[in-house]
């Protein structure tokens, strides 16, 4: 399936844009979700922020695990979550998010929450510097560079620091692309699975060979292909717009 296939830009919003997440008890709550998929295999994340009222994440589903399966339950456990620690501390805020609905009394996430393949390699560095760069938005103000912010994947790309536990690479989901369709000797299509390599339908690829071969490298994860993705990233964030979520 497409979901299996690519990684997703996800973005969940907190109901009527409130900052709730603002406090980091709540982000952490966030944190604790996503390293449990992780560890249960549901998925692989790849990059993401969380803020005081919003989170994107780059992430990919791990099979056979549905997309709407993995959404549905990471939004209702941290929502769960959430109201048990209002209830207990923070009731007067919790009546902010009391609804009128048939299906429950409270609700923290916005219905309907944005989903978008990322279809090529150029696409997911354009979310990353995307992600990475909202912090330092004007309207936020909460970092002056994007691996000063603590509650996102910034340091993980830019200074090869892993605070979380749960992230991979975009570089390695690249590099484990199966070339399949190979055309048998009867004109059919033989699919068994060959030796791990790039995409070269994908726009970027060109960057990652030059890269591969300027530095004469032997494995597309080594430290010196990061390095050259990082470099990159850091260009991109420059060239961010400043239109932000």
């Amino acid at each position: 399936m497409e979901e299996h296939r690519h990684i997703t830009f996800f973005t969940a919003t907190i109901l009527e844009w409130k900052h709730l997440l603002k406090p980091d008890k709540y982000k952490d709550i966030v944190l604790n979700s996503l390293r449990f998929l992780v560890r249960e295999k549901r998925v692989k994340v790849y990059g993401f922020v969380l803020m005081p009222n919003h989170v994107h994440l780059l992430w990919k589903m791990e099979e056979p695990h549905r997309r709407q399966d993995v959404q549905r339950d990471f939004l209702k456990f941290t929502g769960q979550q959430m109201k048990f620690d209002l209830a207990k501390n923070h009731p007067e805020v919790l009546e902010r998010f009391r609804v009128e609905a048939q299906d429950r009394q409270y609700q923290f996430w916005e219905r309907n929450p944005l989903s978008i393949s990322c279809y090529s390699v150029a696409v997911t560095e354009q979310k990353l510097a995307y992600i990475h760069q909202n912090p330092l938005q004007e309207k936020w103000k909460l970092a002056e560079l994007p691996e000063d912010y603590y509650y996102s994947s910034a340091r993980f790309y830019l200074e090869n620091k892993d605070d979380f536990g749960f992230l991979t690479h975009y570089l390695e989901y690249r590099a484990a692309v199966w070339v399949v369709g190979e055309n048998t000797n009867n004109g059919g299509i033989h699919n068994e699975r060959k030796t791990p390599s790039y995409d070269t339908s994908y726009p970027c690829w060109c960057y990652h060979q030059q890269a591969q071969q300027r530095l004469n490298l032997q494995s597309p994860n080594s430290p010196k292909t990061k390095r050259a993705s990082k470099l990159r990233l850091e260009a991109l964030f420059l060239k961010s717009g400043q239109n932000q979520t």
